[in-house]
């Protein structure tokens, strides 16, 4: 059974992935029929664009924000991105709640966008260093699987809620799962390394 532990702290990222993802599992297949159905001014077009800024405003906050946290000391840092970077996407899902035109999905996305290029080098970079040396395939598989697993149930989930009950409790469950996913990490903040200063070990390290 010893080959099968995992270590206290990536057990909680993977939990706390897994938490964060079941989010998009409810969210995701009826994101764009919320987008046709009940935005004014709604389209497949408007499904695209939303996409488009999503992926696109990530690919360009994400570089940089993983080079500033690999020129900062410690690992504390690391573990307030990624609680901060999930808590903005929990505030997202929220926001679907009160939106009505094409703009207010465009503006949460990009918001979605910089919560997300904010957690995932933070999680990465904790789950790297923390990994089990010689369980690395099996230790990814088990993140795979989890965040896999979590996103198929919620999947069939939110479908069936949104025909009994609408979209809006759909993403008020949506942002309640990314928002314990996001306190999760928390856990582990007593055995991680503390390092220096973040604002002075980014100028010395410059």
């Amino acid at each position: 059974m010893a080959r099968f532990k995992i270590n206290k702290i990536v057990k909680t990222l993977i939990g706390a992935d897994m938490v964060f993802l079941s989010a998009l599992g409810l969210i995701a297949p009826i994101f764009a029929i919320f987008i046709t159905d009940k935005i004014k001014g709604g389209s497949i077009e408007v499904v695209g664009f939303a996409a488009a800024i999503y992926w696109i405003s990530r690919s360009i906050f994400e570089i940089p924000i993983a080079k500033f946290l690999d020129r900062t000391m410690g690992e504390k840092d690391d573990l307030y991105f990624l609680v901060v970077g999930y808590t903005i996407v929990a505030f997202v899902h929220f926001g679907y709640v009160f939106s009505s035109l094409p703009w207010h999905i465009y503006l949460l996305q990009g918001v979605y966008a910089l919560g997300a290029a904010i957690s995932w080098p933070a999680w990465s970079a904790l789950f790297t260093r923390h990994i089990d040396k010689g369980r690395e395939g099996f230790e990814w598989s088990v993140e795979h699987v989890s965040f896999s697993l979590g996103i198929g149930i919620t999947g069939a989930i939110g479908g069936v809620m949104v025909a009994m009950m609408g979209f809006n409790i759909v993403f008020v469950l949506a942002g309640i799962f990314a928002l314990l996913g996001g306190l999760l990490p928390l856990i582990i903040y007593k055995d991680i390394k503390k390092g220096d200063n973040w604002f002075l070990s980014f100028f010395k390290n410059k």
